[in-house]
């Protein structure tokens, strides 16, 4: 049996001059980076900028429900967005893989304009443009309709990569026992699909999140207006920002986690129940990936 593992299948791993140069190079970048933020954290020290009394504001109940403002105006425009442009940018991939030509032309249209139009351009346009010929909506709609707008072009474009990625094998199946054409997407297509691409879908999730900072433009009081406003009325700039870089990070590292759970759930082998990890005896049984590319190899490259 052969031992050797998919990722060497790949590539040639490095030999003993290659790592010893990888780990030269990690030792200076790291020794770089930390020279860096001392110096950074040196300078604010010297400036005050560290000192507790520029920070304390920031703990007051006023400061503190200042920003849960903004976070709530944040999550609210991320979820509404979500919940409008992942299942259109399905329906949107489905269509531009449709038979019927009309509904393929139209969706792939729509995909081709709005993904290549810069959100920012999108959010002007219905707070200038649309209002004076009479469209005028609330500025929450003034920021989330042009999210949802874009991002439902960027996820069929993600989910339509996911289609395209499975064997054809599985739709052929499908129509083998007597389903549609619809329902082999619904049911067989659709579904794996979208298991292939969840880390891209979560980090369209997160692009999400970052398209809400445009709320500034329309005054929608969203975590970075609010910093913002936080920022000039107290005229603390780096306090301000550092807390909302912080808060940032919390919402996409549990956004992160999330991903990695859900893709552990939907991708678990069946018959294995969750939370439960396979065996020694069950590991060995796994077929090696690296054996299924060599067994393969002898059958591509032989004469025909």
């Amino acid at each position: 049996m052969r031992t050797a593992n998919a990722t060497r299948v790949l590539f040639d791993e490095p030999g003993p001059r290659g790592r010893r140069r990888i780990a030269a190079l990690t030792v200076l970048i790291s020794l770089l980076i930390l020279a860096v933020l001392y110096l950074g954290f040196r300078q604010l020290s010297a400036s005050g900028e560290l000192a507790v009394a520029r920070w304390k504001p920031f703990w007051q109940q006023w400061a503190v429900k200042y920003f849960l403002d903004g976070l709530l105006g944040t999550l609210k425009v991320t979820a509404m967005s979500a919940l409008v442009c992942f299942p259109a940018g399905a329906l949107l991939a489905v269509g531009r893989n449709a038979r019927l030509r009309p509904l393929r032309w139209v969706c792939t249209a729509y995909i081709e304009v709005f993904r290549s139009v810069p959100t920012l351009l999108l959010v002007y346009v219905f707070l200038f443009a649309l209002p004076g010929i009479g469209l005028n909506v609330s500025i929450f709609w003034k920021l989330t309709v042009p999210i949802i707008l874009i991002n439902a072009a960027v996820i069929a474009e993600i989910v339509r990569a996911g289609i395209r990625a499975l064997d054809r094998g599985q739709t052929e199946a499908a129509l083998a026992i007597g389903m549609t054409g619809a329902a082999a997407m619904r049911h067989v297509v659709l579904p794996q699909a979208i298991k292939l691409v969840i880390p891209s879908l979560v980090t369209q999730l997160v692009a999400l999140l970052k398209d809400s900072t445009l709320g500034y433009v329309v005054s929608y009081p969203e975590l970075m207006k609010q910093a913002n406003t936080l920022a000039n009325n107290t005229k603390l700039l780096l306090q301000s920002f550092v807390i909302v870089s912080l808060i940032y990070i919390a919402i996409n590292f549990a956004l992160t986690r999330l991903a990695t759970w859900l893709e552990q759930r939907l991708r678990q082998r069946p018959g294995t129940r969750p939370g439960l990890r396979a065996g020694p005896d069950d590991a060995a049984n796994e077929p090696d990936a690296s054996e299924a590319v060599q067994d393969d190899l002898p059958s591509a490259l032989a004469p025909r």
